[in-house]
């Protein structure tokens, strides 16, 4: 491994990629390829802070691969960001977007920054100082970015007017995850959320489960929590239990998900509505449900609390919250796993839609596209179900397997270049 990417998530996407390489018997030239990024980008970034002083922020660009064509990936703020993360990150993006059937490769970006410590004019500069510095790495047929934790819309904007001043005309389909005035999508910003409720509805089903008589928890409740709450309550479940950063709610007769999406909005930290008793993550974690959902930060179940789970399914809405260890006690529970790469690619599916409607220059209605994004992830969730019962493996391995042989064909029939 390159000492540059050395980190926990990194040697499990590592990790996952050398288990499932090995049950395929993937060529092993194919394998190095693979497990290194084709392009890694540092850049140092000076911001003019409102007292006057400039502070030196690390940016990051990994594009994992294109050989399926232009790499696509998140944006995300956080104190905690490495090159490791988001090689790790990218090289995930690359067997999600296979898997889903997109034309796309894997790729990721990152600021070390806690952007709440930031004034929005702040926020501003160090995007458009970003956007600018890996300019020659972007754009509609190299590098499509969007949103991820710590970014929004707006962020989006910004980088898209930064991108177009560059070329000197607007250029809506470098990024994805706009505002609707500038070129975004309908159903864009609920998107990972909505296919996160769409692969475990099927999964229930596959059990023979009800969504009425299911219980739902949801650790994390930013942008993908919040709507997976809301979507499935407006569906008809019953969700009992969501966190955030400092803890959550729980509620064994369901929770009021309409007060709490509206309040949480508004900055009212969960563990102060009283409409439930607190928990703290790790409580939340082990709570008596019939689906847990990981929608925070990865690494969060490992072997330590795998134990303690009590859910019949985990369907994990972030990338890579479940670790090897941790893997392994669920599958001997008898736990069914929606994994990462297809359970949260509800967002990369309706980035590629915003993406086409850019090209085109032609947007679609709203049902459209959650009817689109439907079949997409309800089709890979059945091929991937499928493939798993065939060769009695686990919904992760036979994920993982579909993505990477997708990319593994993409490369074979191009060849090595010289």
């Amino acid at each position: 491994m390159i000492a540059e990417f050395d980190h926990p998530t990194f040697r499990l996407a590592v990790a996952q990629f050398d288990q499932v390489a090995e049950a395929m018997d993937l060529d092993m030239n194919l394998r190095e390829r693979l497990k290194t990024p084709q392009r890694s980008l540092l850049v140092a970034l000076p911001i003019r802070m409102d007292d006057g002083t400039v502070r030196v922020f690390n940016g990051y660009r990994v594009q994992h691969d294109s050989a399926r064509g232009p790499s696509k990936g998140g944006l995300r703020y956080h104190q905690d960001v490495t090159l490791g993360e988001v090689a790790a990150l990218a090289m995930w993006m690359t067997w999600k977007t296979a898997l889903a059937g997109l034309p796309y490769g894997g790729a990721k970006g990152g600021v070390q920054v806690n952007p709440r410590q930031l004034s929005l004019s702040e926020l501003e500069r160090l995007t458009r100082r970003y956007a600018a510095e890996i300019f020659p790495l972007i754009g509609p047929d190299k590098d499509v970015p969007a949103p991820d934790i710590g970014t929004n819309q707006q962020v989006m904007a910004w980088f898209m007017d930064t991108y177009s001043q560059q070329v000197g005309f607007s250029v809506p389909d470098a990024v994805t995850g706009k505002p609707l005035s500038i070129g975004g999508s309908l159903g864009r910003e609920e998107a990972t959320g909505r296919g996160v409720v769409n692969v475990t509805i099927e999964a229930l089903r596959h059990k023979g489960i009800n969504l009425e008589d299911a219980s739902i928890v949801i650790q994390g409740f930013g942008n993908v929590g919040s709507h997976t709450a809301r979507i499935f309550s407006e569906a008809g479940g019953r969700v009992i239990g969501v966190s955030d950063v400092a803890g959550g709610v729980f509620n064994p007769k369901g929770l009021p998900i309409d007060e709490l999406f509206r309040k949480h909005r508004l900055g009212y930290p969960l563990q102060d509505m009283k409409v439930g008793d607190y928990v703290t993550n790790d409580e939340l974690l082990a709570l008596d449900c019939t689906v847990l959902i990981p929608a925070a930060l990865s690494e969060q179940i490992t072997e330590t609390n795998a134990s303690n789970l009590r859910c019949r399914i985990l369907t994990e809405a972030a990338n890579g919250p479940t670790t090897l260890e941790a893997d392994a006690i669920l599958d001997d529970r008898d736990v069914f796993i929606i994994p990462d790469v297809l359970a949260n690619s509800g967002g990369v599916i309706v980035s590629y839609f915003e993406w086409v409607q850019g090209i085109q220059r032609f947007s679609w209605k709203e049902r459209d596209v959650h009817q689109r994004l439907h079949e997409l992830i309800t089709t890979a969730f059945h091929r991937t179900l499928c493939f798993a019962e065939e060769r009695k493996t686990t919904m992760r391995t036979a994920a993982l397997m579909n993505g990477i042989d997708q990319v593994a064909q993409a490369h074979t029939v191009r060849g090595l270049y010289p």
